[in-house]
């Protein structure tokens, strides 16, 4: 199935019911006075985050979702029925936006969280609500309100500890495949990866991570070269970026370190945000290499930068268990830093209360 990241909505929640103006008639009873009930509230739409759902799918072929409206208030006091709300699943993940103002309506980031996208029309008042002490027979009620529209935008960010850097034929589906039960396809030609893989990294029985693959960038992606840096977005929630570099190219005049600096101009260019992320240097393929230290030590010292680095050959596994176990530790690090600043901010704004009569 094509995976689809991305799609645009139309929303409309339902009108609220009029509300009615009636007499209470019976026989041997003048004068019943007014008895109009008041009108249904409209239908509201609602998001609902579903980690059973992966991609936006559905919402690429049916753009136009709208709630019914309430029900029309009647005599005898009787109070128009509310309409039904209509619940849309999206992906854990999904960021939803509203067109016309730029303002980010929504960020689903956990199972069965629910927003209310557009607000149903609230039902009109029966003459019921008018009479008064001089005003014994009102014919006033009035209309119900309008329900809310919106034009959305869909974004699905996939929710991952790690993501996966690096050009076509890197070797990070092969990585992925060796160090999780993903599956992704693996070939000898570049672009083989057309859309985001995860993988659970299971390091012990209590421990996890998950790991996202994105199609290869090439230079020029932030223009629009090859897949375009369209996937990049899957990797702003991630934790640590894994730079993974092909050391043994297949062809002679391909320069692992021109590649390595092009991705990070690529990075650059499209998120400084994402650029400055915590990321490791991942040299893969070294069971093609016959002097490993030596092309090793190279790279490095032209490469030039102090970012920490593996070496790994993701075909058979080596160094991919050292990798894991110390991608683990550094997200456990960063887990238990989060949670010492939540809990001094907590103790901050703590407020205590004195009792003056204690």
């Amino acid at each position: 199935m094509k995976f689809i990241d991305e799609s645009k909505i139309e929303v409309i929640a339902g009108d609220g019911g009029n509300g009615a103006a009636s007499f209470r008639r019976e026989k041997y009873i003048e004068k019943g006075g007014p008895d109009g009930g008041d009108g249904g509230r409209g239908g509201s739409v609602i998001a609902i985050a579903d980690r059973n759902i992966n991609t936006l799918v559905d919402f690429r072929f049916a753009r136009i979702h709208r709630a019914k409206n309430g029900e029309r208030g009647g005599s005898a006091d009787c109070y128009g029925k509310g309409a039904d709300d209509v619940y849309l699943r999206m992906p854990v993940g999904t960021v939803i936006t509203d067109i016309n103002s730029g303002q980010i309506i929504a960020d689903l980031t956990h199972e069965g969280e629910q927003v209310l996208l557009a607000k149903g029309g609230a039902g009109g008042l029966g003459n019921l609500h008018f009479k008064s002490s001089t005003n014994r027979t009102p014919r006033q009620c009035t209309p119900g309100e309008e329900g809310e529209r919106r034009e959305l935008q869909l974004e699905l960010k996939v929710l991952a500890d790690v993501g996966l850097l690096g050009m076509p034929n890197a070797g990070k589906s092969t990585f992925i495949r060796s160090v999780s039960a993903a599956r992704p396809k693996v070939a000898d030609y570049p672009f083989t990866t057309l859309h985001p893989n995860l993988g659970v990294v299971r390091v012990s029985h209590e421990k996890s991570f998950v790991i996202a693959d994105i199609p290869g960038l090439i230079e020029g992606a932030a223009e629009g070269a090859g897949l375009g840096h369209q996937f990049l977005r899957h990797l702003a929630r991630t934790r640590l970026l894994l730079h993974i570099v092909d050391i043994a190219p297949m062809h002679e005049g391909v320069d692992p370190v021109h590649e390595a600096h092009a991705i990070l101009n690529e990075l650059k260019k499209y998120d400084e945000e994402l650029y400055n992320k915590p990321r490791w240097l991942i040299l893969n393929k070294l069971d093609l290499l016959q002097d490993r230290d030596e092309k090793v030590a190279a790279f490095l010292k032209e490469f030039g930068s102090d970012t920490r680095h593996f070496t790994i050959s993701a075909i058979n596994g080596d160094g991919c268990k050292e990798l894991t176990y110390a991608i683990m530790e550094h997200l456990q690090a960063v887990a238990d830093a989060e949670q010492e600043a939540v809990t001094e901010s907590a103790q901050e704004t703590e407020i205590v209360i004195h009792d003056p009569l204690a």
